[in-house]
């Protein structure tokens, strides 16, 4: 297996999936995290995997410097020409996150890192670089897709043969991605150089709301109560994707 870049097909799928309120909830609980975690001092910021840059062009509103790392040439053009109509400047870096290292000789107050584990070969062999890079006192911004909320949608569907053969993983050229995690396995990788200061569910009942009530929920609503219960005890861990904003222990 290998890591996973995105084609023109891919880019245009996330651009169709943040038009509609899967990518609105998903916007919606990562800034209302990073609102809460971040000083208002500008930051210096490196958004590993930036995808199409919506999360790095909301920081930059906030006067925070940022420097996008994505590999696939379809999601960074499409980065490029946002902060181009939004008259904001960036760094924009065209590479994938093995050769940043060799790119970059600073550290960042804030790394994020959304949306990327679970598209990479060894999702844990990266975690070496988002400790690289993050500044001592700064912040990381690890988002992923959840394997419990991805266990828990099977066994709504009766998909339990899937379920006994553990082949959760999406298909090779899928838009499903190919490596869901697991999030205690994931909390022990970090336990030895990070704090895990927050942790939200993104997505806690959305995805799993019937087809006909997603389509009758009025946005502004779905927001509200998925906000609301990002953080609840017994729904927080269902989020299809898992927010947590982490501390390193020592640099």
């Amino acid at each position: 297996m290998k890591d996973r870049h995105f084609d023109e097909l891919a880019t245009r799928f996330a651009e169709k999936i943040y038009g509609g309120a899967k990518g609105a909830i998903r916007l919606a609980v990562l800034q209302a995290d990073l609102s809460e975690a971040l000083p208002t001092r500008p930051l210096r910021v490196l958004d590993i995997g930036a995808g199409l840059g919506h999360m790095s062009l909301w920081l930059a509103q906030q006067g925070h410097a940022v420097t996008l790392a994505e590999p696939a040439a379809p999601m960074l053009e499409g980065a490029r020409q946002r902060f181009a109509e939004a008259g904001l400047e960036a760094t924009f870096i065209h590479a994938p996150w093995q050769a940043l290292p060799g790119l970059l000789d600073e550290r960042y107050d804030l790394v994020i890192c959304h949306a990327v584990l679970e598209w990479l070969a060894e999702p844990h062999a990266i975690l070496p670089v988002l400790q690289h890079f993050t500044a001592t006192g700064g912040w990381l911004s690890l988002a992923f897709y959840n394997r419990d909320a991805l266990v828990y949608r099977n066994l709504l569907k009766g998909h339990f043969r899937k379920l006994r053969g553990d082949s959760l993983a999406g298909m090779k050229q899928s838009l499903t991605p190919q490596m869901p995690l697991d999030p205690r396995e994931l909390a022990t990788q970090l336990a030895s150089a990070w704090r895990v200061e927050s942790s939200s569910g993104v997505r806690v009942f959305h995805d799993y709301m019937p087809r006909d009530f997603q389509d009758k929920a009025a946005l502004a609503d779905l927001l509200d109560m998925e906000l609301a219960h990002r953080r609840h005890p017994a729904f927080a861990g269902l989020g299809r994707y898992l927010h947590w904003i982490c501390r390193p222990l020592a640099n």
